[in-house]
């Protein structure tokens, strides 16, 4: 892929794989804590009196710290440095679990899933930036696949884990677990990743970088054209296992099909990296898996599954369909959001700004398709949402040209 220069990015200093693989297990640890709750919802909501709209708010609060400070983030990874920040944020998560586990009302639970959105965007956004820092040009494209399949691989081992331990011990176990899993991520941090390069100037100058950032129309694009896919995926994915048990599914079975039915998103971000090293354009990728993910959600709510025969199978079928296709997306975005800095701007400053975005989108679309199903008294209008969101999509990225861009989309 030719890209313009961008001097502030430092070279790359390793040869292998190291950096990059342990950036995207911490990626995965930090993604868990977004997809440890939809399983163990319906046991919260009857630990901590929650509602269904709630319950919403509950799975998209840990979002809502990206909403706000993606910016404030890459400033910070600007001034203290990415691998610093990542350390930062995955202590944050250790934190916030901690609480959550200990918490006796909703307040004090949603206090501290607004902590572990700040310690997930914390690590969020400074991944990709670190993973083209430390990654060969060679390699990058691999790698980017990799990190782009992050959530789907996080979706996997969160859901299909928290569904079989749930069977044999309590919701607030599970958490402690998860605040121990992410401990571990620090050290491996530290002894993998390379030393954060001592940076010109202070505070002004990072404010600066990323300003210079923010003052450009193409990472705002880019972000909604993120927030478009997230929106969908993070309402159909974080409902489905409440989708599942009232169509009398049980909590493992409901489980594990959620969690292939996210882990799938992995595949589809490797299948994603494939297609763009055999030279796709990131826009056809893009806008074909907005097409997918529009006819497949159709499928998923508006045909009532539950009076054909097979019930929920083809249903999950759909999901899986739209869950692996939609992954083109993220993988196709990150793989040029640091390309898309203007010279003098900052990477992380995209990431960050791209992740309020994608994190808005997050926050909103289980909300809205809570509130599209109470409405309904059903789930048959949800689609309306993944419609109109899809639509939006295209329009966005087909302002993605390349001579608006001053870069090739595609692999060269």
């Amino acid at each position: 892929m030719t890209t313009v220069s961008q001097p502030s990015i430092p070279a790359r200093q390793h040869t292998g794989n190291a950096t990059w693989i342990v950036v995207v297990i911490c990626g995965v640890i930090a993604a868990m804590h977004v997809w440890k709750l939809p399983s163990a919802l319906t046991e919260v909501q009857a630990d901590l009196t929650i509602n269904l709209v709630q319950a919403g708010l509950l799975l998209g609060l840990v979002q809502l710290a990206g909403m706000l400070g993606g910016i404030p983030a890459s400033i910070l990874g600007e001034r203290v440095g990415l691998r610093r920040t990542m350390v930062l944020g995955l202590a944050l998560l250790v934190g916030g679990t901690v609480i959550s586990a200990l918490a006796t009302t909703s307040e004090v639970m949603m206090s501290a899933r607004i902590l572990e959105g700040i310690g997930y965007l914390a690590v969020t956004v400074m991944a990709p930036a670190l993973i083209r820092r430390d990654t060969p040009t060679g390699r990058l494209t691999r790698a980017m696949g990799a990190w782009a399949g992050f959530q789907g691989m996080a979706t996997f081992i969160a859901v299909l884990g928290s569904s079989l331990l749930l069977q044999v011990t309590d919701w607030r176990m599970w958490y402690w677990i998860m605040a121990a899993v992410t401990a571990v991520g620090i050290p491996l941090l530290l002894k993998y990743a390379a030393p954060d390069p001592r940076r010109k100037g202070g505070v002004g100058a990072a404010f600066h970088r990323v300003w210079v950032t923010v003052r450009s129309w193409k990472p705002w694009v880019a972000g909604a054209v993120f927030s478009c896919y997230t929106i969908q995926w993070t309402a159909v994915i974080g409902f489905l296992p409440t989708v599942y048990q009232e169509y009398g599914v049980g909590l493992v079975l409901g489980g594990a099909l959620s969690s292939v039915a996210g882990g799938v998103n992995a595949v589809g971000a490797v299948m994603a990296g494939f297609l763009l090293q055999r030279g796709f354009s990131v826009r056809a990728l893009v806008i074909t898996a907005f097409a997918v993910m529009g006819i497949t959600s159709f499928g998923v709510y508006a045909v009532d599954w539950s009076v054909l025969p097979g019930t929920f199978i083809p249903q999950f079928v759909l999901v899986c369909v739209f869950s692996m296709v939609g992954a083109l997306i993220p993988t196709s975005m990150f793989r040029i959001a640091v390309d898309l800095a203007p010279p003098g701007g900052s990477p992380p400053g995209v990431v960050g700004l791209m992740q309020q975005m994608q994190n808005t989108g997050n926050f909103l679309g289980p909300i809205l398709l809570a509130w599209l199903a109470s409405q309904a008294q059903g789930w048959h209008t949800s689609w309306w949402l993944t419609a109109a969101a899809g639509t939006l999509g295209v329009v966005l990225i087909m302002l993605f040209s390349e001579k608006r861009l001053g870069f090739s989309l595609r692999e060269s």
